[in-house]
């Protein structure tokens, strides 16, 4: 155990640093690793950029950071296909924000990628984002919360059905943190990490101790951990609404729905005949939706997409940019940008890249498809 002093002193150090400097809380935006299981979609991007109701999951996250006050923003970049990233974000600017990129080659672990970061942050406070996670309601309250306290550390948790696929923390009876474990197989309870962190720079002290995992990767929960056992502040909250860590296709889908069930109805486009449109719907500039289509939400339809007479859409489904639907019933999927559907077939619980086509060749007998499709790929049924 750390002794008292030595705590306060390594605050204090880093409490005056951040006063001389002037800057604010910064954010470390995590958008690399493999997405085995999101393949083939993962094959020509990284999973981060996948859309979740017409936009880039790690969009939402360096929203939400934005909005909590937080301006300079780090991305720590995996090998694929980096330059998409670069591409879609920039320097950040049309996003409201200053990003600097950094690289991290392999996926060595949360802690790793943290400390890659170190000279960035230059001993500012600063928060640690997966860019594959979303969460309800966003992380501003939180933040000004970890800014005003003298907390080393802060942590968000949720309550979760399978706790073993997360790092887990162990709680005693009056609430009071005790350990956090990386997916246990027992685990102490049902509360997950969130993947998203606030940290004071001692936690860089903790990181350089570390050794690689069973797994080969530096944990950020053995970082956090040692910050308890040397008796350093690690703060907490529960969420309270949904969070969601979108690594497999069933969790984007649910994503997917959760967003648009509290998306606003906003028409753009042109509707040839009002009875088309039910519930919620929104639809982009120079989007067509043609006399005889049926679209029921909620459904969000991007921009320069045309849905011809005789088409479904059901509920929960994302459309993108620059797409036609020809024939056929869709529900409960996302159609990235660019995609071209003409099938006389019930499309459900799907997701299908940017470019893509699906049609009929002759006539079948319509029945319920899923796919999970990557880009560019053309299907004929």
């Amino acid at each position: 155990m750390a002794s008292d002093i030595v705590i306060k002193r390594l605050r204090k150090r880093y409490s005056q640093k951040v006063s001389s400097n002037g800057d604010s809380v910064k954010g470390i935006v995590l958008h690399g690793g493999y997405g085995t299981k999101l393949r083939p979609l993962t094959h020509t991007g990284p999973k981060q950029l996948i859309p979740v109701a017409n936009k880039p999951i790690s969009q939402y996250v360096l929203e939400d950071l934005r909005c909590s006050d937080v301006r300079d923003v780090a991305i720590v970049l995996g090998n694929i296909h980096p330059e998409k990233v670069k591409e879609y974000y920039g320097n950040g600017h049309a996003f409201g924000l200053r990003i600097r990129y950094i690289m991290q080659d392999e996926p060595k672990g949360i802690a790793h990628a943290v400390q890659l970061c170190q000279s960035y942050t230059r001993n500012q406070p600063f928060i640690v984002y997966l860019g594959d996670n979303m969460i309800k309601g966003g992380i501003s309250g939180v933040a000004k919360k970890f800014e005003k306290s003298d907390d080393d550390a802060y942590l968000l948790l949720c309550r979760v059905k399978e706790p073993e696929r997360f790092g887990v923390a162990k709680i005693d009876a009056k609430g009071r943190l005790l350990q956090l474990i990386e997916k246990p197989k027992k685990p102490p309870s049902n509360y997950a990490l969130t993947g998203i962190y606030f940290f004071r720079p001692v936690i860089f002290e903790m990181i350089k101790a570390l050794k690689p995992s069973s797994r080969g990767e530096l944990e950020i929960t053995e970082a956090i951990q040692m910050l308890l056992e040397k008796g350093y502040k690690v703060g907490y909250q529960v969420v309270q609404g949904w969070w969601k860590d979108t690594g497999t296709p069933q969790d984007i889908l649910e994503a997917n729905r959760l967003v648009l069930d509290e998306m606003a109805p906003q028409i753009k486009g042109m509707i040839s005949d009002d009875n088309s449109i039910q519930g919620r719907v929104a639809v982009g500039q120079e989007s067509k939706i043609e006399e005889g289509a049926l679209v029921r939400g909620p459904v969000i339809i991007g921009e320069n997409t045309l849905v011809k007479g005789n088409v479904f859409i059901g509920p929960y489904t994302s459309i993108g940019n620059h797409c036609t639907i020809e024939r056929g019933e869709i529900e409960n999927s996302i159609i990235m940008d660019n995609c071209t559907i003409n099938v006389n077939e019930r499309i459900t619980d799907s997701l299908i890249a940017s470019g893509s086509t699906i049609t009929l060749k002759g006539q079948a007998r319509p029945a319920g498809k899923k796919f999970i499709v990557g880009e560019r790929t053309y299907i004929e049924m």
